[in-house]
């Protein structure tokens, strides 16, 4: 369950509100999402369309259940033209389950990812809902005091490619955030939390690409 401790207050963003990022609306927690982006100071925008899609600078991919959501991609008509954007270079950052649809292999998916980051992720990797936990995660890239992390049915990344760095580990070392390029993975949640600060990463990443 979502901490209820009061976070530090943080700075107001001061990125330009020109940017456009979406969040895939079609399953999960993406109104969550959607709130901490404007938080960050940031357009933030619903895709459920290839012409959403196609008017933004970056993607995030929610949390919920990624069987569904990969379904859903298909249903949609949104597989094709998402793989196509990513491999183009649209950042785009996966929580949970869109961190398990970013990866080139997955364990125990009946859908084919996106299969665009060079990691293996494995699911459920903590057991069911009753088992979901928090933990304080120091992240490469997100500066201050460690960050409360809400793991819920969460994967792990069992192993990640060349090119592809380590964010963030649990103390044991398994490993629960890494970056490659423009893309993002997490294992946790941060937009349950009232810390905008892995969002405030995201948004740096959308802007260095736009410029």
């Amino acid at each position: 369950m979502p901490s209820t401790s009061t976070p530090a207050s943080l700075p107001t963003s001061s990125v330009s509100p020109a940017l456009r990022i979406g969040v895939l609306a079609l399953q999960g927690d993406f109104a969550e999402h959607i709130v901490m982006l404007q938080e960050c100071g940031v357009e933030a925008v619903e895709v459920r369309t290839e012409a959403q899609l196609a008017e933004v600078d970056g993607l995030i991919l929610p949390g919920g259940e990624s069987t569904t959501i990969a379904r859903l991609l298909i249903a949609f008509g949104l597989m094709a033209p998402l793989r196509a954007r990513l491999h183009d270079g649209l950042p785009a950052w996966g929580t949970c389950a869109g961190a398990i649809l970013l990866a080139k292999t997955v364990t125990n998916l009946d859908r084919p990812p996106l299969a665009v980051m060079d990691i293996t992720v494995e699911r459920n990797a903590f057991g069911r809902q009753l088992d979901s936990f928090e933990a304080d995660l120091d992240i490469k890239g997100v500066p201050g005091e460690p960050l409360r992390a809400i793991f819920i049915r969460a994967p792990i990344i069992l192993s990640v490619g060349e090119g592809v760095e380590v964010l963030a580990a649990l103390p044991d070392g398994e490993i629960v955030a890494a970056r490659q390029g423009n893309l993002l993975a997490t294992s946790f949640h941060p937009e349950l939390t009232h810390d905008r600060r892995v969002h405030e990463l995201f948004v740096r990443v959308v802007e260095a690409h736009v410029r």
